[in-house]
């Protein structure tokens, strides 16, 4: 019914240029000879030229496609009339089992496929090194000696958290009190550079002195300080 009645679109120009294949397109232009339906530029799709309500929708099998995607939608389906196709969405696990229940229940998959089975072949075990492996397992635990725990003294006298603060406050005094004589034994040798004055070389030969260390000269005795002249000295100086 549907090869009596049916007709075939090509696309305006897929004979003149081969990137144009003939499958339909509508054609909008302004000046196209396929759009003002002159003859020989072929026909455009119209109401008239559509399949038979009996036959509109169906796969060319011959059955009308029902789309599945679980197990429950295969229920009240009638295998004389409808076939399956599965869902895209579906993956390899799930569509094993759809496939088979299709399949037992007489209705035809249009997208079946073959999905390959990984089967894990059993490691082959060799007597001799299992054995010996065995052997070792059990000799294991009886080798190993437990040793016993050590016992808890119940009187030991327990070491309370504010006895701990002052041990340590005490070790930091003493930390600190070892530190000090160190900064001023380092401070000491910077007293006696400054007191040392240094000589100036001059071209004349000048005899060896012994020099005295800085500590054994006697230090010179403090000036008195000059006071100022009053207004009436100065006028009977002058």
């Amino acid at each position: 019914m549907r090869v009596e009645k049916g007709a075939t679109f090509k696309r305006d120009g897929y004979g003149k240029k081969k990137q144009l294949s003939d499958s339909w397109r509508k054609p909008r232009g302004q000046h196209n000879k396929q759009r003002e339906q002159k003859k020989a530029k072929g026909a455009l799709p119209k109401p008239g030229f559509g399949s038979p309500i009996a036959v509109r929708g169906m796969h060319p099998s011959g059955f009308f496609e029902v789309l599945i995607s679980s197990v429950k939608e295969l229920e009240g389906l009638d295998p004389k009339t409808q076939a399956v196709r599965i869902s895209g969405t579906v993956g390899n696990r799930k569509r094993t089992v759809l496939q088979e229940a299709a399949v037992s229940a007489g209705l035809k998959v249009l997208n079946i496929k073959t999905l390959k089975t990984t089967e894990t072949k059993p490691k082959k075990i060799d007597a001799k090194r299992f054995s010996a492996d065995q052997k070792k397992k059990d000799e294991k635990p009886s080798a190993k000696s437990k040793t016993p725990a050590a016992p808890i003294k119940k009187n030991a006298p327990k070491v309370k958290p504010a006895e701990k603060t002052e041990e340590k406050k005490a070790l930091v005094k003493t930390a600190k009190n070892t530190a000090k004589p160190k900064a001023e034994k380092a401070e000491k040798p910077s007293e006696k550079t400054k007191a040392t004055t240094p000589v100036k070389s001059t071209g004349k030969s000048v005899k060896s002195k012994t020099e005295v260390p800085a500590e054994a000269k006697p230090k010179a005795a403090a000036k008195p300080k000059a006071k100022k002249k009053t207004e009436s000295e100065v006028k009977k100086n002058e």
